[in-house]
């Protein structure tokens, strides 16, 4: 047995090892709920503020999930940049189709960060009526539950309640290769993180209670780094406070996307990354199933083994976890999954390599850097 073997195969061992455990943690907490949560007696009220810019897919029916919500009380605050919008009609028309839930719409944009999202949060915010504020993105699904997830995952240590998007409704093979992005590959390392207490915020859904980013220096505070959710978790840290996750996570219904929608959208997050954690952000090229296929071709040349069945055994393994962990959270997962997941482990490589090069990214109509902070400064305490 040589040391070339025995390197490859304690290499193909641990990481196979890794995927799999990584992929039955994740199952644990995504697992599709037969019953709904209900609200705990005594709920508190909660604001929910949703920046809409734009028409995406499915913009209706996500932003008409906001009036169905199974919760004694909460408000909806709209928010958009520009009277323009087109989003505006859209909003207005639901908001006069659901009088029974206090909901507006705020029209403004003042600038306090290089953030367009977070400058159109910020009137949101500060109009809240209630001292629990989420802020949720417009093109996420909200559950009749979705508040009592929210609330249910809130603890005496907890600083911020987040959701990973979870990619739903597909139309079309590249939006299928952005759900495993999204799903068993991106979601699934959120998870890990979040259940070892090392938990990353994430900017589709985000419980806040005022006081206590009030007492590290307000909203403003997120503007700190390119994106808001960089900046929250670093935030909730230098406050001793955990980042948790909501267990199953809310959907983001996709429709059709291209090629380049899922290239631009994985490249910029990849920059996000790095900019912000960019020690976390190295390992990544270790991410996907190219090193393992390598490991377990030099593993195999070496035992003498025949190379293809030895391939495809590793990579009936790999894709076969994630189709389990896919299916048993009600994800979309195919037959044909594993190509799309393989198209994404294609691109993974030449994704960390771009975040590590590249800082510019077009978002929504605006240019912007990863790189750009501001000076604020995080109240530690």
């Amino acid at each position: 047995m040589t040391s070339t073997f025995i390197v490859a195969a304690a290499f193909l061992a641990l990481i196979a090892a890794l995927h799999v455990g990584t992929n039955i943690l994740a199952l644990t907490r995504c697992r599709l709920r037969t019953r709904p949560a209900s609200p705990s007696e005594g709920a508190p009220a909660v604001s929910i503020v949703r920046p809409v810019c734009g028409l995406d897919n499915f913009l209706e029916a996500t932003l008409a999930s906001s009036f169905y919500l199974d919760y004694p009380d909460y408000e909806v605050i709209f928010c958009v940049a520009q009277a323009r919008d087109p989003a505006v009609p859209v909003v207005q028309r639901l908001i006069d189709a659901h009088p029974q839930v206090r909901a507006r719409l705020i029209v403004g944009d003042e600038r306090i960060s290089a953030n367009p999202k977070l400058n159109n949060c910020f009137k949101g915010w500060n109009a809240a009526t209630h001292d629990w504020i989420v802020l949720a993105d417009s093109n996420v699904l909200m559950p009749r539950d979705y508040l009592s997830r929210l609330m249910a995952a809130w603890r005496a240590d907890t600083g911020l309640v987040c959701s990973p998007p979870v990619g739903t409704a597909p139309d079309g093979f590249w939006a299928h290769v952005e759900c495993a992005f999204l799903n068993a590959h991106q979601a699934r390392w959120q998870y890990l993180a979040a259940t070892v207490t090392a938990g990353f915020a994430q900017g589709k859904t985000m419980l806040w209670r005022r006081d206590i980013l009030d007492a590290a220096g307000g909203i403003r505070v997120l503007g700190r780094e390119a994106a808001e959710d960089a900046a929250a978790t670093k935030v909730m840290r230098a406050a001793g406070l955990r980042v948790r996750l909501v267990d199953p996570p809310f959907p983001q219904p996709l429709g059709h996307r291209t090629a380049v929608d899922v290239w631009n959208r994985q490249v910029r997050w990849a920059q996000l990354r790095r900019a912000s954690f960019p020690h976390l952000y190295a390992p990544e090229i270790f991410c996907g199933l190219l090193w393992p296929l390598v490991a377990c071709a030099v593993a195999a040349t070496e035992a003498g083994l025949p190379l293809l069945p030895s391939l495809t055994a590793c990579a009936a393994l790999w894709y076969g976890t994630e189709m389990a962990l896919a299916r048993g959270a009600g994800w979309p997962a195919p037959l044909a999954y594993p190509l799309h997941a393989a198209i994404r482990d294609l691109m993974l490589p030449a994704l960390w390599v771009y975040g590590w090069v590249g800082s510019s990214f077009v978002w929504r109509g605006n240019a912007m850097s990863a790189d750009v902070t501001s000076e604020t400064p995080i109240h530690e305490t």
